[in-house]
Formats: C-alpha cells, sequence, structure tokens
C-alpha cells in the first residue's frame, strides 16, 4: 500500500469495439459480413498513461472533447475496467461522473440519497447526520420527495454533487460538474472544493472552465486523443493547451510551397517585454523573430507577412519591399524582425503567414502560408476585426 500516493496509473490503455451500423435486408448483411471479416472496428480512447496522483493534490484535467477525459475518470471510479495495465487507489472514492449517475430514476431524491450512501457503506444512521447537510447544500428541500425522474437538469446535478461531497470520500471526482447549473450553485462548488483542498483530500476535477480549473488546481493533466501531452503547473500547461489548439486550428488551411533556395526554419513571437508568446493584448506591440537558412547566395531577397483571421481571409500585409527596407543579399542562416507597434484586431485566434521571394516576383523561394496561429484578448467593443479610432460630433441646426 502507498502512504504518500492517493492513485497509481500504470501503463493503462482502454478500447472499445465499435458496432457496424445495421443492416436491413439479407444482401446488405451479406455484404457487411464479407467487407468487415476482420471484426468491428476499434477506438483506443486511452493509450498506455502512467502518473502517480499524491494524497491531497487536486489534479485537473483538460483537454479537447473525445480526449479520453471521461474514460479515465471512470476508470478510476471503477465504473470501467483498464483493457490494459492497472489503476491503484487509496482511500474511499466519491465520484459525479454524469448527470444523474448512481440515481435510480423512479426513486425520490431521499431514497437516492440513502441509497448512495448504503453503496458507500454508510449506515442509515451516518445518513440521517448527514441528511440535512445534504438538502440544504443541494437546495432542493420542497422536491426531495419527488421521484429524480422529474428532476430538472440543474436539480440533478445539485443533488449529485451535495451527496458526493458530504460522503467526505478521501477521493473525490467529479465530472463537468461547473458546466451545470446557475452562478449561486457553481460559487458554492468552489467554495466546498477549496475546503477539500483545506483538507487535503484528493481530487479529480475535468472542466472545460479553463480559468476556474487552473485557480483550484495543484497540477493539470493534458489529454489528447487518449495520450498524455502535458502534466505539470496549471498556468504552463494549460498555455500549453491553448497553443496546442490554436496551432491544430491551422491544419485545414495552412499550406508550404516554394523553390527552396531559402527556408524558413522557425517564428518566434515576443510580446512589449521580451518575453516569447503566442497570446497577446489588443493594442499591444508584437515582435517576431524570422528565422532561416539560405542554402546559396540569394541576392536581393523579399521577405513578407500576411495576418488573416481563424478562416484564412487575410485582413492584412505587407514586405520589406513595400517598406523599401533592403537586403543586398543573404547567406546561410539568419533572422529578420518584424515589429507590429499595436495590434488592432479584435478577440480570437489570427494567423500569420511568412514568406521570402525574388525582388521581381518571379520566384518563391518559401512560403508558409497560414502556419503561425496567435491569440488575441480584447475588451473593445465593435463591429468587425480591426479597430479603428474614430469619433462623432454632431451639428446644431
Amino acid at each position: 500500500m502507498s502512504f504518500e500516493n492517493a492513485i497509481e496509473v500504470n501503463d493503462v490503455a482502454k478500447r472499445f469495439k465499435l458496432q457496424r451500423g445495421g443492416t436491413r435486408t439479407l444482401k446488405s448483411a451479406v455484404l457487411d459480413m464479407l467487407r468487415y471479416r476482420k471484426g468491428p472496428r476499434e477506438l483506443w480512447a486511452l493509450k498506455e498513461i502512467s502518473f502517480t496522483v499524491p494524497r491531497g493534490e487536486t489534479l485537473g484535467i483538460i483537454g479537447a472533447n473525445g480526449a479520453g477525459k471521461s474514460t479515465f475518470l471512470s476508470l478510476v471510479a471503477g465504473t470501467m475496467m483498464p483493457t490494459c495495465g492497472d489503476i491503484k487507489s487509496f482511500g474511499t472514492i466519491s465520484s459525479l461522473l454524469e448527470l444523474g449517475a448512481g440515481f435510480h430514476p423512479d426513486l425520490t431524491g431521499r431514497e437516492n440519497v440513502f441509497l448512495n450512501g448504503a453503496i458507500m457503506g454508510l449506515s442509515r444512521k451516518q445518513m440521517r447526520e448527514r441528511f440535512d447537510a445534504i438538502v440544504e447544500f443541494a437546495g432542493i428541500r420542497d422536491f426531495i420527495d419527488e421521484p429524480v425522474k422529474h428532476y430538472s437538469s440543474g436539480m440533478y446535478v445539485r443533488l449529485g454533487f451535495a451527496v458526493a461531497v458530504e460522503l467526505d470520500p478521501d477521493i473525490l471526482i467529479i465530472d463537468e460538474v461547473l458546466a451545470v447549473g446557475d452562478a449561486e450553485f457553481q460559487r458554492k462548488c468552489i467554495d466546498k472544493i477549496r475546503d477539500f483542498r483545506k483538507r487535503r483530500k484528493t481530487m479529480l476535477i475535468v472542466s472545460h472552465d479553463l480559468a476556474t480549473i487552473q485557480s483550484i488546481s495543484d497540477r493539470i493533466l493534458l489529454l489528447d486523443e487518449g495520450t498524455i501531452k502535458g502534466l505539470g503547473k496549471p498556468n504552463q500547461v494549460i498555455s500549453d493547451y491553448q497553443a496546442f489548439s490554436r496551432s491544430k486550428s491551422t491544419k485545414g488551411v495552412g499550406r508550404e510551397w516554394g523553390t527552396g533556395e531559402v527556408t524558413i526554419t522557425g517564428v518566434e513571437f515576443r510580446d512589449s517585454r521580451g518575453q516569447k508568446t503566442d497570446k497577446f493584448r489588443w493594442g499591444e506591440s508584437l515582435e517576431a523573430r524570422v528565422s532561416y537558412n539560405a542554402a546559396q547566395r540569394v541576392d536581393n531577397p523579399v521577405f513578407g507577412f500576411a495576418l488573416a483571421d481563424e478562416n484564412a481571409r487575410v485582413i492584412y500585409g505587407n514586405n520589406t519591399q513595400i517598406e523599401k527596407f533592403i537586403i543586398p543579399f543573404i547567406e546561410g542562416v539568419g533572422t529578420v524582425i518584424l515589429k507590429m507597434k499595436s495590434l488592432p484586431m479584435a478577440q480570437g485566434t489570427y494567423l500569420f503567414s511568412f514568406s521570402i521571394h525574388s525582388a521581381d516576383h518571379r520566384q518563391n523561394y518559401h512560403r508558409l502560408d497560414n502556419f503561425f496561429p496567435i491569440a488575441i484578448q480584447c475588451e473593445k467593443s465593435f463591429e468587425g476585426c480591426s479597430y479603428i479610432e474614430s469619433e462623432w460630433t454632431a451639428c446644431p441646426k
């Protein structure tokens, strides 16, 4: 038994067998048998993941839909079994995995509370002592003796969360509870989670609310397509996730081409403080350091860039020739620096393109179109994608 870790995950993988579509005729059934003789398709929701969760840690889990987050929580909770590997947990576990999970629809809220307590091994006396606190937290006293099948989604999740936390487990597992319920309930949830942290309870929490999960987690686990893409300090992993998400958004529109005499080997963005980043605020300056490698001497090269919205529609473009910045020649490795004094764009993701071509525009040595995403944060309200300073006056008659 581990005295340091609450959860140990060792080479865990989970496979699902996907059923083929149903058939309507004997002919289609025979064709399906011939077409899919190798058996049903397989989906690996998790692929050989390993890590540990120390006692008392709050581990946030993030990732896109389908990344394997909910599957992993189900494995830890014991509602699923891994295909490969093993998960060891030390202590009692209480979980809120999905809306209404663990509730019998025909039983009342009161009956479901006592049923969940019995499943956790608590006596009726213990549950009676905790019952009022559960109902008070859930805020559904007027409906506690109604069958839960008549509950709204908000009532479901409030009662489920109240039961999960009031059972006082050693390990609490929560899947997207912060996405359901009003602002007041969400505040109560956050307060309870912080109380659990003070009491050194172990928690696994999945949420798409990055700001909240960053504020309540000790570490964050990033999953993508069933594999671990990051595990560490919340601010760093969330920053990596946002950059990763923006990078994935360019796959459908990114294009690379050119004759190859010169290649762009990297682009590094820096903010007004000189820090490397791909996140900027409206009105802030941007510096892009474009590294290149010229296999041979190239005379009078022109470096250019374009800035497009997330749908690859160009909103601005410029180059060294237009700006009358003459580069006599390049040879070997080097760097050119683009500086933009102020970013006027609305909030969103934008795509940079960079290019190197001849002065007569006949040769495109290397172009990376829509390859480099950045994010803009903006609180200003205006139509369109770019802010143009303007003012209004009224003329009296």
